[in-house]
């Protein structure tokens, strides 16, 4: 499984990267709904807590982690909850310039982020568990020399850190605040 940097920093990256260039005005997304993105990429792992929990009572990590929380059910759900709530309209949020729905397709996007990476990076996810046993996963890990699988991931890590550096510096003039 990527680390949890690899999956902060993707949803991150793509949240950032649709703000910069797909929204017109920033007042309406503010940089918080980053920051929430790239935390919820990391709600699918709750299923390690679990795990600690659970080891005490014969639980294996195959038993708990990339079942319930790694399918597609758990983006869905928040999908869902963004859309029956469009209309809806909380003070405390907008008076942040911030929006529930927009909350909850963020979160359900950077779930999906979280199980897109897990599938393709390494290993395999079961989308619909556990009402299929279906299993879907890329394992591109599995392709490299095993010299190089326990770098790979800390590499992908500072490698998409690094681009996103760049992006903040193009983008955004960071070196401007140092």
């Amino acid at each position: 499984m990527p680390h949890a940097v690899t999956h902060v920093l993707f949803a991150v990256v793509l949240i950032e990267l649709f703000r910069d260039y797909f929204i017109k005005n920033k007042k309406n997304f503010p940089l918080k709904y980053v920051l929430i993105g790239g935390i919820a990429a990391l709600i699918p792992d709750v299923d390690i807590a679990i795990y600690w929990i659970l080891y005490f009572k014969g639980f294996t990590i195959q038993e708990i982690h990339r079942t319930f929380t790694h399918t597609l059910i758990l983006p869905a759900i928040f999908l869902i909850a963004g859309l029956l709530t469009l209309n809806l309209k909380i003070n405390w949020l907008e008076k942040r310039n911030m929006k529930l729905n927009t909350l909850f397709f963020i979160v359900s996007f950077s779930i999906f982020t979280h199980l897109l990476l897990d599938a393709t990076i390494i290993g395999a996810i079961s989308p619909f568990y556990p009402f299929s046993s279906f299993r879907f996963g890329i394992d591109l890990l599995g392709f490299l020399p095993t010299a190089f699988k326990g770098t790979i991931l800390p590499s992908l890590d500072a490698v998409v850190f690094v681009l996103w550096l760049i992006h903040l510096e193009r983008k955004h003039k960071i070196s401007s605040f140092i």
